[in-house]
């Protein structure tokens, strides 16, 4: 059974609203499930990334203090704004923007109470750049005749970076929640590394600005064929295969036998054609062209006496890599080499690099003058 409320010593005013928080409390979880519901799934729908979404109603022990300190300015429970409190973190703080133009498309906002803390910074402090929104439930969102006062509560809702929420926390924590006053000297120690963090956040920013330029302008390259300014790596090779590179290669390969390509990854070639020294997609551009004859007749010796029917579409790689190790002298060690590099160490490599020597010593790519 619950306590008195009369308990907190509190005037007849604020026990009444405190009583009305008693009565309202499902009102309160209601709500919180609405915003919790609603905001995860725009932030789905819009491909938004964030690290946490938290939501808390206040406490009544949390309330009847608020209410001992500043009741007289509360008429009824509807003016206070932060009994349910909901917080969105994003990893980036230019991404707190968009999580705010979101939310004013979801909810009824209170500008008048609402405060964006980053237009607050004094000229010589730190603080934490963070949007304070006060929220109402729009009838077009959610009503329930039975309970009007859903929409007529407001909430209050944080936006913030990781970087902004580590200083926020750490600031209340070792702040002004510690119940001793803290020392000037300590309070400008915690400025000089809120500081840090605000720097932290707008280069983390700037890198991920810098690498998603860079990988716009590695694709914008790759589109139109420079390929020999491109420089080979896991995120240029990908945007290449989505050219189709070795397509032509397979589909050569497959009519030997009027065989079913099987689609397979060729990623773990990457870092075979690494081994052998490319650099640029130039460089296996110029394998393609150079070699593919080359591996066509290998592919021709390997598959055309057999009744082969699926080939997989790793076929044309493996076998440029294959004749280009031959005729640079490689042999058997350095095939076995590659195929270390490509599917782990083996015994195995090693007597199939052997068989492959052996076999293609008397091809004609073998043999050129």
């Amino acid at each position: 059974m619950e306590d008195s409320v009369e308990k907190y010593g509190l005037d007849l005013h604020c026990t009444m609203m405190l009583e009305e928080y008693r009565d309202s409390k499902p009102v309160f979880e209601k709500i919180k499930e609405i915003v919790c519901t609603e905001l995860n799934r725009s932030i789905q729908a819009g491909g938004l990334y964030i690290t946490a979404l938290e939501s808390r109603i206040k406490t009544e022990k949390s309330l009847a203090g608020k209410l001992e300190l500043k009741g007289s300015k509360y008429t009824s429970l509807t003016d206070i704004t932060d009994i349910l409190g909901a917080r969105v973190i994003t990893f980036y703080s230019d991404e707190v923007d968009k999580i705010a133009a979101m939310v004013e498309r979801l909810f009824d906002i209170d500008w008048a109470n609402s405060v964006d803390k980053s237009k607050m910074h004094e000229l010589d402090s730190f603080g934490y750049n963070s949007l304070h929104y006060i929220c109402r439930i729009p009838k077009s969102m959610y009503y329930d005749p039975a309970h009007p006062e859903l929409n007529d509560y407001r909430f209050e809702l944080q936006m913030r970076s990781a970087m902004q929420h580590v200083w926020a926390t750490m600031y209340h924590d070792t702040g002004y929640k510690s119940g001793v006053e803290v020392p000037k000297e300590y309070l400008r120690n915690l400025n000089r590394l809120a500081g840090m963090l605000e720097l932290a956040d707008e280069q983390f920013c700037l890198i991920r600005t810098n690498i998603n330029d860079y990988r716009r302008q590695v694709q914008s390259l790759v589109s139109s064929g420079h390929f020999e300014e491109v420089p080979l790596n896991g995120d240029t090779f990908r945007s290449y295969l989505q050219l189709h590179p070795f397509d032509k290669l397979n589909k050569r390969i497959a009519a030997i036998n009027q065989a079913e390509i099987h689609e397979a990854t060729v990623i773990p070639y990457l870092a075979a054609l690494k081994a052998l020294n490319f650099t640029t997609l130039g460089d296996v551009e110029k394998l393609i062209r150079d070699y593919s004859d080359d591996a066509y007749e290998l592919a021709v010796y390997q598959i055309a006496n057999t009744d082969l029917d699926i080939i997989s579409s790793t076929v044309a790689i493996q076998d440029l890599i294959v004749v280009y190790v031959l005729e640079h002298d490689g042999g058997q060690l350095g095939l076995t080499h590659i195929f270390d590099v490509i599917s782990g160490p083996s015994p195995y490599n090693k007597s199939r690099a052997e068989r492959i020597v052996q076999a293609t010593s008397n091809l004609k790519f073998m043999n050129k003058s």
